[in-house]
């Protein structure tokens, strides 16, 4: 077990903030959590789940504790980089304009969210299924997919679970299976990427090296995968903190309190991070 002090962390809040759609409250305090072929059991000290929701985010940021029931190597080498735990999210809320009252509010309220660090080719077949979708549906096609096409794992516990499928095995599926999933016309898409990046026409590792306009671009080339997609992926896989995704949400806020642009220059390093803030305070707040 590894104890996180909730210090701009709040595992409901990141639960609920339309990036990671494998991670599930199973009750009111502990969330179980897959990435990749990965299991993690999480557990929230003094009811937090609750208390974020009641009043906004003042303990999930600033009391509590998270126990992620993992080894201390686990932690270590893996899960401590994947919630993005070594670096200050309070100095990302302090270079927030004293005079921007929307944007300060949405960072009071949504303040645990950190961006995590996922897995590419995860987040490249999860944002093909987040288009036109809501988030059960999404979590659902993930789930559905897994249990077709990734490898059977166990939980410490002796539960069974599924790996997300690889870009080799996805490569394999044929269109018309996916339709029977239930993906529709992302089935289409999903087939075609997986056989570029299973056939080597897009190199994931080489993503990784490119800086975030080119890395945007690169990703573009995939079957279904147009700019805000792309964007996503950027951000909760590459972590290219400059990156903006643009949904419904966003577009209202934009046209709502920033008519004249976002002040992109303001918050060079971590766009992405003003950007959840956002999403997530219009998602749950209005």
């Amino acid at each position: 077990m590894v104890t996180i002090e909730n210090n701009c962390f709040s595992i409901p809040q990141i639960c609920e903030s339309g990036q990671c759609f494998r991670l599930d409250a199973v009750s009111e305090d502990t969330y179980e959590l897959l990435a990749g072929s990965r299991y993690l059991k999480i557990r929230i000290r003094e009811n937090l789940a609750e208390a974020a929701g009641r009043d906004g985010n003042r303990k999930a940021n600033s009391q509590g504790e998270t126990i992620l029931y993992c080894t201390q190597e686990e932690y270590d080498t893996f899960w401590k980089e994947y919630f993005d735990l070594s670096v200050s999210y309070s100095d990302y809320i302090g270079q927030i304009d004293e005079q921007d009252d929307y944007l300060k509010s949405a960072a009071a309220f949504g303040g645990g969210i950190r961006i995590l660090r996922q897995d590419t080719w995860e987040m490249i077949i999860t944002f093909i299924l987040s288009q036109q979708n809501n988030i059960p549906r999404i979590k659902g096609l993930i789930r559905a997919l897994s249990e077709r096409y990734g490898k059977k794992c166990e939980t410490p516990e002796g539960r069974a679970y599924y790996a997300f499928p690889c870009a080799e095995e996805l490569s394999r599926a044929a269109e018309e299976e996916l339709r029977e999933l239930k993906l529709g016309y992302r089935s289409k898409y999903i087939c075609q990427t997986a056989r570029m990046v299973a056939g080597g026409e897009i190199d994931l590792d080489a993503l990784k090296e490119m800086e975030y306009t080119e890395a945007r671009t690169e990703l573009m080339r995939l079957s279904g995968i147009g700019g805000k997609v792309a964007d996503c992926i950027c951000l909760f896989a590459l972590h290219q903190m400059d990156a903006f995704p643009v949904d419904t949400h966003i577009k209202k806020v934009l046209e709502l309190h920033y008519p004249h642009g976002f002040p992109f220059e303001k918050y060079r390093g971590c766009a992405g991070v003003m950007q959840q803030y956002i999403f997530y305070y219009d998602l749950k707040y209005h």
